[in-house]
């Protein structure tokens, strides 16, 4: 009965305005806001009815008056959850399970590496998660997910070479060039979006630079594409373990599709490290690739273990909103577009599109998080279900 009154309900919408929802992000120093103004007038003009909750744009440089004046309505964090789909940037925090009904709900979901509790709301709610991070294009990439991994990754170096700093409790190694000579050795471990925008802003700042990944024809594009003298070495627990005891700072930037990061840096590694060297591991997110990583938040940025500063924050780019809020919904307003004008056809329709489902109707439907969390028991694969 569930799933017929669900369709008809996106039968209904596909003919008539979708009522969408744009909640404030709470989470600790959460600056971004899922839709732009620009965003939120394509969407008006499109005849949907868009409601943003009171201040929700504030922290990325964007009032209530302009989303007002881009037809956006403006209410109450219940009016925004209250929508047949509801768009946000971060996945929802304790507080906000209440919120969760049978609505849509299209975000930054992360679910493997998320507290177990959202994915099991999730499913006791029949919600409809459609998760940012595992939509694929047509050539099977993860074009929500790039965005936000090249403002983490650029952000990755400069905030290493911070608490690099001697007066932060770092080695006191700069990362940078003093009179044509590099100072700093930096080991970025991944090649993809988040490990080539950390090696380009780290080589930019001066330091040497070694990627660590899994294809040497990629090496070669690095090098063509940042540097000569750019480093790259095939990924291996040797090869790791050998850096990493020369590295100044080591980033992580790996990644498995809706799944959790695998260790890719043991705590026996992390011990050998130089003492006051850092970490920053983008992976956290998705639980991290180092094995001594624990979450961290922006007011309480870092810990150390084994000597080693560790920068393990959620939610990186939430550190500059209002660069992050643009590049974010540049990439996921055609998306919200399709959702708005076709409900559930438009996963139908595409699928790349049907990957980004990771809850329906109260089953889990992406086999990598299911199998991270061990609910394999509900999990049903999304073309059964849609």
């Amino acid at each position: 009965m569930r799933a017929v009154l669900f369709n008809r309900l996106f039968q209904y919408k596909r003919i008539n305005q979708m009522k969408i929802g744009v909640p404030k992000e709470i989470k600790n120093l959460e600056g971004r806001v899922a839709l732009t103004p620009a965003g939120a007038r394509s969407l008006a003009e499109a005849g949907h009815d868009v409601w943003v909750e009171q201040g929700a744009g504030a922290g990325s440089g964007f009032h209530d008056a302009d989303y007002q004046e881009a037809g956006a309505r403006i209410g109450s964090v219940e009016d925004a959850w209250s929508r047949e789909l509801v768009v946000k940037v971060k996945e929802p925090e304790p507080s906000e399970y209440p919120w969760l009904k049978q609505q849509l709900v299209f975000t930054y979901f992360h679910l493997a590496g998320v507290p177990r509790s959202l994915t099991e709301t999730l499913l006791a709610q029949g919600t409809t998660a459609i998760a940012y991070e595992t939509l694929e294009d047509k050539a099977g990439r993860l074009p929500l997910l790039a965005p936000m991994s090249a403002i983490a990754g650029n952000m990755a170096a400069l905030v290493g070479a911070y608490y690099l700093a001697r007066t932060q409790g770092g080695r006191g190694v700069q990362l940078g060039q003093v009179l044509g000579q590099r100072h700093g050795k930096v080991l970025v471990i991944g090649d993809g979006v988040v490990g080539s925008h950390a090696a380009r802003s780290a080589w930019g700042l001066g330091a040497e630079v070694t990627v660590a990944g899994l294809d040497l024809p990629r090496g070669e594009q690095l090098r063509q594409e940042i540097a000569p003298g750019l480093g790259y070495v095939l990924s291996s627990p040797e090869a790791i373990g050998s850096l990493v005891k020369e590295a100044d700072l080591v980033i992580g930037g790996v990644l498995l599709h809706g799944a959790k990061a695998s260790f890719v840096l043991t705590e026996d590694m992390v011990s050998t490290m130089l003492p006051g060297s850092v970490i920053v591991d983008v992976s956290i997110d998705q639980g991290g690739c180092v094995e001594t990583s624990q979450p961290t938040s922006h007011s309480d940025p870092v810990f150390v273990k084994h000597g080693v500063t560790h920068y393990c924050v959620t939610n990186m780019p939430g550190a500059y909103p209002r660069t992050s809020t643009i590049a974010l919904t540049a990439a996921t307003l055609p998306y919200v577009r399709r959702l708005a004008d076709k409900g559930l056809d438009a996963l139908r329709e595409d699928a790349g599109f049907a990957k980004a489902l990771n809850a329906y109707q109260g089953f889990i439907t992406c086999r990598p998080a299911a199998e991270g969390l061990g609910l394999l028991d509900a999990y049903r694969d999304t073309k059964d279900l849609i």
